[in-house]
């Protein structure tokens, strides 16, 4: 699929004044599961948060990210330096890196374990559940992308895409949905064994505990980022998505390519990281409690779906889906994730309005580097 470069960051938005809305532009948002978890908490609370432009949200099947350090380390033993990356990427079981000089370096994804962000351990969200729409490669033959469709708004985007002539679907075939369950199931299982080993050792793990609202409300509202660090960050549970940073209200926390870190006291009365961290309290409106039982979560369609006019990896459909979005005036913007000239396998992220930018942006690629919320702070 194009533009759907995966990193350990969200999306990139408009900054706004805390509390205060100053824009009416609408974004739509690409990103992983944390990343969607932390945007959908961004606005639900967004009396505590100060909410966000995110209109759209559209989610990528992710089974797990890498560590900069370790996946540094890693290559180094292969004889590979950082510099020489061009880009990473996964595709067909395999992790890829392409290198600079054309040559390319690949090993089957069961061998990545070295590299692996712990924090992903915790992670049960193989198909970004709370997403508008999801979209994937898994299930669906070449040439064609896995797309599910969840809320009535992703509905309406992907039957407007398609009497425009913007995509294709086609019907799942039964073996591809079965396949598709299994790996997403593979991913549960596997994590809940992790996380609850985890909690036998060491703290619960917050984002699974089952409570409702009230009780998520309730809960938070006492937590500032002294909370936040013991509670997520020094216990390897941050996913670096930036939405912390993002939500505070005077820019005191700052991710640099290391975990967050706080330069001032908190505002008295402040609980917006703690609200919209994805590793904190989800409440059961978020996630339903039997969410682990349903391996695809909550969905209304789930097609196999290909662009028309966009050439592109596993059909194009995220890029075509974008373009869709801007020529019909049903977002301003959207996130896209260019290449760093200076170091290509580093990512950074940018709003844009033009079509253009959204086909040049292409390639589904993993990342090392946080982006997104943290661009919002530039």
């Amino acid at each position: 699929m194009l533009n759907t470069k995966i990193s350990i960051g969200g999306s990139n938005l408009p900054v706004y004044e805390r509390g205060v809305k100053v824009t009416d532009i609408k974004t739509a948002m690409v990103g992983t599961p944390c990343q969607i978890l932390a945007a959908t908490k961004i606005n639900k609370y967004e009396d505590q948060t100060g909410g966000s432009p995110i209109d759209v949200k559209i989610g990528l099947f992710c089974m797990e990210n890498f560590s900069y350090s370790y996946l540094e380390k890693y290559l180094k033993g292969q004889g590979i330096e950082l510099y020489e990356v061009k880009e990473f990427r996964i595709d067909k079981g395999k992790f890829i890196a392409n290198l600079i000089d054309g040559n390319v370096f690949s090993i089957p994804i069961a061998e990545t374990e070295p590299f692996t962000r712990k924090n992903c351990h915790i992670c049960t969200d193989y198909t970004s559940d709370v997403s508008d729409i999801s979209v994937g490669s898994v299930g669906s033959p070449s040439g064609y992308s896995t797309v599910i469709v969840r809320s009535k708004k992703g509905r309406k985007i992907i039957e407007d895409a398609i009497d425009k002539g913007y995509i294709t679907i086609d019907e799942m075939s039964e073996k591809g949905l079965n396949l598709l369950k299994r790996i997403a199931n593979q991913k549960i299982s596997k994590n809940i064994k992790r996380y609850k080993k985890r909690e036998a050792v060491a703290r619960p793990v917050l984002s699974k505990r089952a409570m409702n609202e009230d009780e998520v409300i309730r809960e938070a509202s006492l937590c500032q980022f002294e909370n936040l660090q013991n509670d997520v960050i020094s216990v390897g549970s941050c996913v670096l998505c930036g939405a912390c940073e993002y939500v505070c209200p005077i820019d005191s926390i700052q991710i640099n390519h290391r975990k967050p870190v706080s330069k001032k006291e908190c505002e008295e009365d402040c609980h917006a990281c703690y609200f919209a961290c994805p590793r904190t309290f989800v409440s059961n409106e978020i996630y339903p409690e039997d969410i682990d039982e349903k391996p695809l979560g909550n969905y209304l369609d789930i097609y196999s779906v290909k662009a028309n006019s966009i050439i592109g990896q596993d059909g194009g459909v995220v890029s075509a889906i974008l373009v869709y979005l801007l020529e019909n005036g049903i977002v301003d913007e959207v996130s896209i994730v260019g290449e760093d000239k200076d170091a290509p396998w580093r990512p950074q992220s940018k709003l844009t309005s033009s079509v253009q930018d959204v086909i040049m942006a292409a390639g589904t690629k993993y990342s090392t580097t946080p982006i997104g919320f943290k661009a919002l702070n530039k």
